[in-house]
């Protein structure tokens, strides 16, 4: 594929010797999409694009349009749109308007009877085997692999007789020339038209294809800014001259870098690779995974935000570069721990609630665990310990200290001073100190080395299981 950074022009391009003036950022009001297929979950790696999108809107004060791309009949699924829409609405990703693609055929067939008409739509009618094999011939040519337009030469009833054996596909016909523009992430690129295959934008099946609906739906809705994942860059000349051929306005593109698993692999709706669904369900909290994914692959740190205000306020494109960019999913709990560190009991009280805790005892609770949870779903750990106790954990070499120990406890009811009180009783009678003192009673407790401060927790423990 030859595409090449160039010097595009500053405000034109050019196709077959006419000026097409591009979309002005200062003049018109941005308008963007997000247009996923409901044929899977969503994951990170399409979240990042609709973040970026929806940004730049918001930073403009301009549309943010959520489209499903429902054309293939087969695989588009209501619970898939459903889902897409949840996750939208868990992270604040809110459009300010929705379109199916499927409620939109009648008017890719005006644009499919346009384009004929203009001599820029053909049929051909190879087969996928076919296909194969010339490319595969031009190949061991030496030769790039481009659809080498022979359904040109066909003569009707050469296509009258193939149609009664195969159903057509239509092909755009491209303009071989160099196509230049300014990617906004990528800067000046080119590619030459005459390295890529004339686009099936039709199936014999008479299915539209994504590239079809998409400039069709990008030109009616005045979509301004178009940012997506760099593996669509050389897709972009196809798209410039088919918007063109129909008198259409270009938008301006921007492709940023891919997003990598953590071990390098690729992200996959089908795969479940990171779905955002299972995010939620692990506990990862909104503005962590968007305060992330803003800053995820661009010159500035990844730093916790609280508001998705700030996030729009800081957004800058030229920030971002062109390589594939690691998300490591571990990187979330830490930003979700600092999230909820900040929130008060009031942010978080139906949660409370919804594990048992009384209104009485929320305020106390909160602030007794919130330092020492990476996400919600913590709190039940927590509150189960309080309310029906540990197991204790003793090292055999404190066994006969811990039972003394035990046996010094103050009665019930614990305050906050209770936990002092009884560790300088207990150095005192035992002359254990430091972490030979604490640590063994913790364990003994809780059940666990690590937690809140033991002075602040000793008065929600209601049960102590103290058989040793």
């Amino acid at each position: 594929m030859d595409w090449k950074v160039g010097s595009a022009l500053n405000n034109l391009d050019i196709f077959n010797g006419v000026c097409v003036k591009k979309v002005q950022q200062e003049t018109l009001m941005t308008t963007t999409r997000f247009a996923p297929s409901p044929t899977g979950h969503l994951h990170v790696g399409n979240l990042r694009t609709a973040l970026f999108n929806y940004l730049i809107a918001r930073r403009s004060g301009g549309k943010f349009i959520l489209r499903i791309d429902d054309t293939d009949p087969v695989r588009s699924k209501p619970e898939y749109v459903d889902s897409i829409k949840r996750d939208m609405e868990w992270l604040g990703l809110q459009w300010d308007q929705v379109e199916h693609q499927s409620s939109r055929l009648e008017r890719y067939a005006e644009i499919a009877k346009k384009l004929r008409e203009l001599g820029r739509f053909y049929e051909c009618f190879e087969t996928s085997i076919e296909l194969d094999l010339k490319r595969k011939k031009q190949l061991n040519m030496g030769k790039p692999p481009v659809y080498d337009r022979s359904a040109l030469a066909l003569s009707e009833l050469d296509r009258d007789v193939l149609r009664a054996k195969v159903d057509g596909h239509w092909r755009f016909m491209l303009d071989k020339s160099r196509v230049e523009w300014t990617d906004q992430i990528l800067g000046d690129l080119s590619i030459d038209a005459a390295s890529v295959s004339d686009p099936v934008l039709i199936r014999g099946d008479g299915q539209v294809l994504y590239t079809l609906a998409s400039i069709c739906d990008d030109t009616d809705m005045g979509v301004t800014h178009v940012v997506r994942g760099s593996d669509h860059v050389t897709n972009t000349a196809t798209q410039i001259q088919i918007i063109s051929a129909i008198g259409g306005t270009i938008p301006q593109f921007a492709h940023h870098s891919l997003l990598i698993g953590a071990k390098g692999e690729g992200l996959s709706k089908r795969l479940g690779s990171l779905a955002l669904r299972d995010m939620r369900e692990a506990g990862v909290q909104p503005m962590a995974l968007l305060s992330h994914l803003a800053k995820l692959g661009s010159s500035d740190p990844v730093e916790l935000r609280a508001s998705i205000d700030e996030i729009i306020s800081e957004f800058d494109l030229e920030r971002f570069g062109a390589a594939p960019t690691k998300f490591d999913e571990a990187d979330l709990m830490p930003l979700t721990a600092k999230y909820l560190q900040g929130l008060s009991v009031s942010d978080v009280a139906t949660d409370i609630a919804n594990i048992g805790v009384p209104s009485e005892k929320a305020e106390g609770f909160w602030n007794v665990v919130r330092m020492n949870i990476s996400s919600l779903n913590d709190l039940q750990m927590w509150w189960d310990l309080m309310e029906q106790g540990a197991d204790p954990q003793i090292e055999e070499q404190d066994r006969e200290f811990v039972l003394e120990a035990i046996a010094m406890l103050p009665l019930r009811p614990f305050s906050s001073d209770t936990w002092s009180i009884w560790t300088k009783l207990v150095q005192e009678q035992t002359g254990r100190k430091g972490k030979d003192l604490f640590m063994p009673l913790r364990r003994a407790l809780t059940g666990m080395s690590y937690g809140p401060d033991m002075g602040a927790l000793l008065p929600y423990l209601t049960t102590i299981k103290t058989k040793i």
